[in-house]
């Protein structure tokens, strides 16, 4: 049984996953668009702020209609309390993480250039590096 391992079901095994890497090697483009590091946590963080604005309110108003409802109870009012709390805790931390980024920058020295293309006067295009300023 181990000859019939080694001698046909490896090289076999062997051949299957190497021919494809060969023969049909398919290049596979970056879906985030980040080249760096920090281009994909800016990316991230951007992301969450945009869902973060969307579920905020939402979470208000479920917390709204904890109260509403409550009808004295107060089990729900703490619920809804929470809620809010949590939710603008949540916000407080989406809206502080841009300039957590900012100072992890600033304390390990990271400079990023930005290229942005311009049309001088004479309607060429060129590319100018202009160093990452923090706001």
């Amino acid at each position: 049984m181990k000859r019939y391992l080694t001698k046909f079901l490896f090289p076999l095994l062997l051949i299957f996953f190497l021919i494809p890497l060969s023969i049909w090697a398919v290049r596979l483009e970056n879906p985030l668009e980040a080249d760096n590091l920090w281009e994909l946590i800016n990316k991230l963080i951007d992301f969450i702020f945009t869902i973060s604005l969307g579920i905020v309110p939402i979470m208000i108003i479920i917390a709204g209609f904890y109260f509403i409802t409550a009808a004295g109870d107060l089990e729900k009012i703490n619920t809804a309390k929470k809620m809010i709390l949590w939710t603008l805790i949540g916000l407080i931390i989406v809206f502080c993480a841009k300039g957590v980024i900012k100072l992890f920058k600033e304390i390990f020295e990271i400079e990023q250039e930005e290229e942005y293309e311009f049309t001088n006067i004479s309607g060429e295009e060129e590319e100018i590096s202009i160093p990452f300023i923090p706001c």
